[in-house]
């Protein structure tokens, strides 16, 4: 049984959503892991998808998989997802891909998501998500 528990918080008048919950509170002995800004950028540090945003959300979520994956932890266990969209960026697009690798997730995390005009590090960047999770803490 774990030792923490996650409260999803959508109260009566205010919007639910599929996508996303309003509030998210954790309680008891929980691990977090904070997700640095994640884009299109593969392990041999090259941008997959110039041009393409469903590609470089792809890559982005991957690489957040990867992450997640270290820590015995998957999109199930994310709070929050700040995600940077490049302004003129569809950001449905970046949800369609987030449906097809997150699946339907009874408590989705909470979203937030800013258009920006660029990204420094890389500018043909269309993207980038940063977020944060919770697990068990087992030591």
């Amino acid at each position: 049984m774990p030792t923490f528990k996650m409260k999803h918080i959508n109260p009566e008048g205010l919007f639910k959503s599929k996508a996303f919950s309003q509030a998210i509170t954790v309680t008891g002995k929980a691990k977090t892991i904070y997700i640095g800004g994640q884009n299109a950028i593969n392990s041999k540090g090259e941008l997959i998808g110039v041009g393409d945003l469903e590609l470089q959300t792809k890559q982005a979520l991957h690489n957040i998989k990867t992450i997640l994956a270290t820590e015995n932890a998957s999109f199930a266990n994310l709070v929050k997802l700040n995600i940077y969209l490049v302004s003129g960026s569809d950001p449905l697009i970046g949800y369609k891909v987030f449906q097809e690798m997150a699946g339907s997730l009874d408590n989705p995390p909470l979203v937030t998501v800013l258009f920006v005009s660029e990204f420094a590090s890389r500018p043909t960047c269309l993207l980038e998500i940063d977020g944060i999770a919770v697990i068990e803490d087992k030591d």
